[in-house]
């Protein structure tokens, strides 16, 4: 992540602290990107500089008015195409998201099962975590059936292997070391 995209989430996360319902502007803000990357017409327009400030305004308006956004994120919208930012978007909202999540508290979890887990189990390891670490979690959910059984859980650096495969690796090691 650059560091254009971090200052750039910091000034947008400034600004909906204190004049915005933070889920709305996050969730807002996460829809005009998902317009963005969907439409290569829109990224072409908007990334050309043949094409004069005032029309790519006008149709951030339209974008702005179909998408529901406040004044705040069509705002910042306009601050990333007048300096020339827009490319940056994916960044910025992978930036504001990490941002946002820790001025609320909470802490990123990625975790990797052996199978998919149904929504039950997941929001049983979101509490098991949420528990060990003392902080909302959200969490993102894969599967790797190469772990055998369990699950490995990243949050930040550290990593919490619970996996099976790794429970063997140990063993081995204490074979190992035994004979």
């Amino acid at each position: 992540m650059s560091d254009v995209a971090k200052r750039y989430a910091t000034a947008f996360a400034d600004v909906a602290m204190v004049r915005e319902n933070v889920a709305a502007a996050r969730a807002q803000f996460a829809s005009f990107v998902d317009t963005y990357a969907e439409s290569s017409e829109l990224r072409s327009f908007l990334t050309s500089p043949a094409i004069e400030r005032e029309a790519k305004q006008t149709v951030l308006e339209k974008i702005a008015e179909r998408l529901e956004l406040s004044d705040t994120v069509r705002n910042f919208i306009y601050v990333l195409v007048d300096h020339r930012r827009i490319d940056k978007l994916g960044e910025i909202r992978q930036a504001l998201d990490t941002e946002l999540n820790e001025r609320e508290g909470i802490v990123e979890a990625q975790v990797t099962s052996a199978r998919e887990l149904s929504e039950a189990e997941q929001e049983e390891l979101i509490g098991a975590i949420e528990r060990l670490t003392q902080q909302r979690v959200q969490a993102k959910f894969g599967f790797d059936a190469a772990l055998v059984g369990g699950a490995v859980v990243q949050i930040g650096s550290t990593i919490y292997d619970g996996s099976v495969r790794e429970q063997l690796a140990r063993l081995r090691q204490e074979l190992e070391a035994d004979s």
